[in-house]
């Protein structure tokens, strides 16, 4: 019965249409109204929620699955009456599952979403949603077109803390209009190796469905788990990791999700000092044209110089925000922030918490009211938010060898300022911005409809924006 339930289940995904099971016999009928929860992926990151979701009352950690049998042995121990399993497909096809969290690596979050909601599930997804920004439209659509409840893991937005921000900026005006807006994500990231021969696979991994959607290609770093970040056919760089946390603060506190997604952006960086396997930049810094109030973001993963145990100088906190208004700023990270007047005295501090444990409840009450309004973090402001980072990104891969010449055409103060503390941070590690390690793109211009770079430099953006699947694996066009 399961193996023909998953028969049926994988020729409906592989055709891209509904399958013929209806999303209500997935649903548990308990008394209790408890949620079957599943997750897919055993990892680190799945461990925490896991545990978050333990809290949240109703809740049943009933099925595990990784394609690791160690990861899954570990998760089973913690979870003995889960049900276990390898194959995601698997999982997605049980009727004992109501619920599906997804903690994969980046490449497999729209996929694994998309085939759970197709099937019937609610899906918690963890950031950044997408790979790539194509990938992320379609599990919108997805959402949509299946009825299905989803929420992206971006907890801090569940933080009660929030609503007293966006009151003391926007409702009571405290600090006068909002100027401009910088993001910053430091913090030190040691070298992941350079092997002179592939990575050996783990005999207990099944190394296909780990790789998904994904290129399979020789890995020259030294561990498998986790350090696929820093691998651009995995990951998206520590812009997708950290950068979805504090530009959708950004987006959520400064913007107030006005604005889904740039107008303009240029950016660069480079991966320097380390000389290791990695392809995604350490050293990363972009401009976001929002038709209003200009951003920028600098990221660093090196420290202030070789050897320090700091991260180099720089305005605001090192994994938050700062709103730059015209009677004085707002400093934002996760469970605080600071209000300054324009002499830089402190006017009103706020204090809250990380969102977790609230940002699961928040998910679970919606999947049981079938309210995709009540979400804190629905999946379309989660792809909007995601899409910055993937802009960012596309706008380094896009790019050349920096000059002063092609930085100055940009004038903005905001800018010029961010690229003066990247120059001497970088100089500091005997790396010269000019030169052949460091890229800067040319502006891209995006129509926010469409979602596809437009104008002079739109065709090196535009190749960027989607990804080459590998056969079995690809994400459906449901747009």
């Amino acid at each position: 019965m399961q193996f023909n339930r998953r028969q049926t289940l994988i020729a409906g995904l592989a055709a891209g249409v509904t399958t013929a099971i209806a999303p209500q016999t997935l649903r548990a009928a308990n008394a209790n109204d408890e949620i079957n929860l599943g997750f897919i992926s055993c990892g680190g990151r799945a461990g925490a929620l896991m545990g978050q979701f333990s809290k949240v009352p109703g809740v049943n950690i009933a099925g595990l699955c990784d394609p690791d049998a160690k990861r899954l042995g570990l998760a089973k121990e913690r979870f003995p009456k889960a049900q276990g399993w390898a194959d995601l497909r698997d999982l997605i096809a049980s009727d004992s599952i109501d619920a599906i969290v997804v903690a994969t690596c980046n490449h497999w979050h729209c996929l694994a979403a998309i085939w759970a909601m197709e099937a019937g599930k609610d899906v918690y997804v963890e950031k950044p949603l997408s790979h790539s920004q194509w990938e992320g439209r379609q599990t919108v659509a997805a959402a949509r077109k299946y009825n299905r409840i989803c929420q992206i893991g971006t907890q801090q937005r569940s933080d009660p803390m929030q609503a007293e921000i966006k009151e003391f900026l926007h409702g009571e005006k405290a600090l006068g209009e909002i100027t401009s807006a910088r993001v910053n994500r430091y913090g030190i990231r040691p070298s992941i190796g350079k092997r002179d021969t592939p990575l050996e696979i783990d005999k207990n991994l099944a190394y296909d469905l780990w790789l998904g959607p994904a290129q399979d290609e020789p890995i020259y770093r030294n561990a498998l788990h986790y350090d696929w970040h820093w691998d651009w056919n995995t990951g998206s760089g520590e812009m997708g990791n950290w950068g979805v946390h504090v530009l959708d603060d950004c987006r959520n506190n400064v913007f107030q999700d006005s604005i889904a997604l740039p107008k303009r952006i240029v950016g660069g960086g480079g991966r320097v000092a380390l000389n290791d396997a990695g392809n995604t930049p350490n050293v990363h810094f972009a401009y976001f044209d929002t038709g209003s109030i200009p951003v920028v973001i600098g990221l660093s993963n090196l420290p202030s110089a070789p050897g320090a145990k700091r991260s180099p100088r720089h305005p605001g906190p090192s994994s938050g925000y700062v709103a730059y208004c015209e009677g004085g700023r707002y400093e934002g990270q996760r469970g605080g922030g600071t209000a300054y007047d324009e002499q830089g005295k402190v006017m009103k501090k706020f204090k809250g918490n990380n969102g977790d444990v609230l940002h699961q409840a928040n998910f679970i009450d919606a999947v049981r009211t079938r309210d995709r309004d009540s979400l804190n973090a629905e999946i379309e402001v989660g792809n909007d938010s995601t899409g910055w980072c993937n802009l960012a990104n596309v706008a380094f891969r896009s790019g050349e060898n920096y000059t002063a010449a092609a930085a100055a055409e940009l004038d903005s103060p905001l800018w010029k300022s961010l690229l003066a503390e990247m120059d001497t941070h970088l100089a500091a590690h005997g790396i010269a911005m000019q030169g052949d390690q460091i890229k800067l793109s040319p502006m891209l211009e995006l129509d926010p409809g469409t979602e596809q770079f437009v104008g002079d430099h739109a065709a090196a953006g535009n190749a960027l924006l989607k990804r080459q699947y590998r056969k079995g694996y690809e994400v459906p066009d449901l747009s």
